[in-house]
């Protein structure tokens, strides 16, 4: 399991978007799988979860996104999970830290 979490400003909506096209192109076999989403006293959160293959491990796994927006300040979460191929541990991650490295340079790049 990795994570990376950073506090941004800018619009929540434009946010999401943009994470979400960049997660999608960013791998040929990347899919969006599901959400949450929920809001209380104007701060609003959504929980996506995303899956790629990786073809270092021969397997899938998966990159769950948190965005928590309060007006124009933002903060992103994401935790990288699976691709491991150990019975009691984890061996082969090197797909899941691929997947939150391409994450990590969305957020670097995001324009807000």
């Amino acid at each position: 399991m990795a994570k990376y979490e950073r506090t941004l400003r800018g619009d929540f909506d434009a946010a999401l978007r943009y994470f979400h096209e960049g997660i999608l192109n960013g791998s040929m076999s990347a899919s969006y799988e599901d959400e949450s989403y929920t809001m209380f006293a104007g701060v609003r959160c959504c929980v996506r979860v995303y899956e790629r293959y990786s073809y270092t491990g021969s397997n899938r796994l998966s990159l769950t996104l948190m965005l928590v927006g309060d007006g124009e300040e933002l903060h992103v979460s994401a935790i990288t999970s699976g691709g491991s191929q150990g019975v009691f541990f984890k061996f082969n991650t090197w797909g899941e830290h691929s997947f939150l490295d391409k994450f990590r340079e969305l957020v670097e790049r995001y324009p807000g």
